[in-house]
C-alpha cells in the first residue's frame, strides 16, 4: 500500500518520465530519420512483443544478474568484513586490492570466455569480477567506521564475536552493503549487456542488439524500454530493503 508521503515522490517520478518522451519526442521529429522511432511506435511495439519470447529473455538476464551480484556480495562482504575488523588481514589483502581494482575487468571478458567457454558461466563469473571489489572496498570502510567503543559496551556483558557481528557490525555496515548493492545493481546490467552479446541466444542483451542487425529500430528501442524497466524494479527492490531494515533513517 502506497503512504500519503510517497505519492509526492511517485508523482515527480511521473513527471521526469513524461518530459522524457517530451523530449524523446522532439528529437524524433528534429532528425526526422528511421534511427530514432517516434515513442508512441516504440510502445506499441512492446505491446505486440510475443510475451513468451520476452519472459525466456527476461528470465536469463535476471538469473545472471542475480547469480553474479550474489556471488560478489558473498566474496565482497566476507573479505570486506575481515579486513575492516583486522588489521592484520587489512594488512595482508589491502596491497591485492589496490593492485587489481583498477584493473579494466571488461578487458578481460575474452580470457574469461577462454578458460570458462561462452556459456552462462563466463557470463556471471565477469558480473563478479566487475562488483567484487567496489563491494569489498565499500564494505571495509563502512566497518572500519564503526566506533570500537560500540563492541566494547558488548564485551562488557559477555558477548561472543557472533554476537558483535550480528547486532553491531552487520546493523552498522548495513547502510554501506545497501548503497554498494544499488550500485552494484547498474554495473551488473551494463555488464550484462556486453556479455549477452555473445555465445548465446537468450537475454535482453541479445534481443537488442538481433532487432538492431534486423535493423527493426522500434523493437530495438522496445528491447532497451524493457531492459531498463528491469534495472528500475531492482533500484525499487533495494529501496524496499532499506525502507524494511533501516527504518531509523526515515
Amino acid at each position: 500500500m502506497v503512504k500519503k508521503k510517497q505519492i509526492p515522490h511517485l508523482i515527480r517520478l511521473l513527471f521526469v518520465f513524461l518530459g522524457m518522451n517530451v523530449i524523446w519526442y522532439l528529437l524524433y521529429i528534429v532528425i526526422n530519420k528511421s534511427i530514432l522511432p517516434n515513442p508512441l511506435d516504440v510502445y506499441a511495439s512492446m505491446l505486440h512483443l510475443d510475451g513468451q519470447e520476452i519472459a525466456i529473455h527476461v528470465g536469463y538476464s535476471l538469473f545472471r544478474v542475480f547469480a553474479g551480484v550474489v556471488l560478489a556480495l558473498i566474496l565482497g562482504l566476507s573479505i570486506g568484513i575481515l579486513m575492516g575488523r583486522s588489521p592484520r588481514w587489512n594488512k595482508i589483502l589491502d596491497p591485492v586490492v589496490y593492485l587489481t581494482y583498477p584493473i579494466p575487468k571488461i578487458a578481460l571478458l575474452p580470457v574469461v570466455m577462454l578458460f570458462f567457454g561462452l556459456g552462462e558461466t563466463s557470463k556471471i563469473l565477469m558480473i563478479m569480477l566487475i562488483l567484487l571489489f567496489q563491494i569489498i572496498i565499500s564494505v571495509r570502510d563502512g566497518v572500519k567506521a564503526i566506533p570500537d567503543n560500540t563492541y566494547d559496551v558488548l564485551s562488557s556483558i559477555g558477548a561472543d564475536r557472533v554476537e558483535k557481528f550480528w547486532h553491531v557490525t552487520l546493523p552498522g555496515a548495513l547502510s554501506v552493503i545497501l548503497s554498494t548493492i544499488r550500485i552494484s545493481l547498474g554495473t551488473a546490467i551494463s555488464v550484462l549487456f556486453f556479455t549477452e552479446i555473445y555465445g548465446t541466444e537468450y537475454g535482453m542483451g541479445y534481443f537488442i542488439m538481433d532487432a538492431w542487425l534486423r535493423m527493426n529500430y522500434s523493437e530495438m528501442y522496445a528491447g532497451i524500454m524493457l531492459f531498463s524497466l528491469v534495472g528500475f524494479i531492482l533500484f525499487l527492490s533495494v529501496d524496499y530493503l532499506e525502507h524494511r531494515f533501516m527504518k531509523w533513517r526515515k
